[in-house]
C-alpha cells in the first residue's frame, strides 16, 4: 500500500495546468516530448502565408500573359481571314480576266469566233460562282418577294398582281445571303 502513495505524492509534484509548461520548457518551434505537434509560430505561418501569395500572384501574371497572347493571336488570325477571305475566289477569276484579255487580242476575229469566245468566257464564270455557290435570281414570272427583288417599276399585265412581269437586272445570292436583289417591274392589280 505505501507504493501506491508515493506514486500519488509523484503526481502532486508535476506542474500546474495551464499551458502544460514552465518556465524552463523548450521553446516553441522545437519538438514537443512523445511526438506531439507543435502550433508553428506566427512568424512561421507569415512567411508561408507571403510564399504562397508570391506563388499564386506569378501564377495569376503568368495565366494573364498567356490569356493576352491567345487574344492577340485570335485577332490576328481574323485579322488575316478578313484580308485573305476572297484568296480562292480571286485566283479563279483569273482564268476568266485571262480568256477575256485573249479575245481582246485576238486580231481578224470573226464576230462567229468572238461570240464562241464569250460564251466560253461565261461559261468559265459560272462555273466560279458555282464553285463559290453564288446563285442567279432570274424571277420572271414569280411572285414578288422584297427580300429578293427590287421593284423598279409596277406595269398593267395580264398576270396576277405582285408578279414579276419584267427583269432588268438579275441578282444573286452568296449561299442564302443577297449579294445584289434583282430589279424588277411588277405587275398591279386592274383596279389601281
Amino acid at each position: 500500500m505505501s507504493e501506491q502513495h508515493d506514486t500519488f505524492n509523484l503526481s502532486q509534484q508535476t506542474p500546474p495546468a495551464g499551458n502544460g509548461r514552465t518556465s524552463e520548457s523548450a521553446p516553441n518551434d522545437a519538438a514537443a516530448p512523445d511526438g506531439a505537434e507543435v502550433m508553428p509560430s506566427m512568424e512561421e505561418l507569415l512567411r508561408k502565408a507571403e510564399l504562397q501569395a508570391t506563388e499564386h500572384y506569378d501564377a495569376w501574371l503568368r495565366a494573364k500573359a498567356e490569356a493576352d497572347n491567345v487574344r492577340k493571336r485570335a485577332q490576328e488570325d481574323v485579322a488575316k481571314a478578313h484580308k485573305f477571305a476572297i484568296d480562292g475566289f480571286s485566283s479563279e477569276l483569273l482564268a476568266v480576266k485571262d480568256s477575256l484579255e485573249a479575245a481582246l487580242d485576238a486580231n481578224n476575229t470573226s464576230i462567229e469566233n468572238m461570240r464562241n469566245g464569250v460564251e466560253i468566257t461565261l461559261r468559265q464564270l459560272v462555273s466560279v460562282f458555282d464553285k463559290f455557290s453564288i446563285k442567279e435570281i432570274d424571277p420572271a414570272g414569280q411572285k414578288f418577294d422584297p427580300h429578293f427583288h427590287q421593284a423598279m417599276s409596277m406595269m398593267d399585265s395580264d398576270q396576277p398582281p405582285n408578279t414579276v412581269v419584267q427583269v432588268f437586272q438579275k441578282g444573286y445570292l452568296l449561299h442564302d445571303r443577297v449579294l445584289r436583289p434583282a430589279l424588277v417591274a411588277v405587275s398591279k392589280s386592274k383596279d389601281a
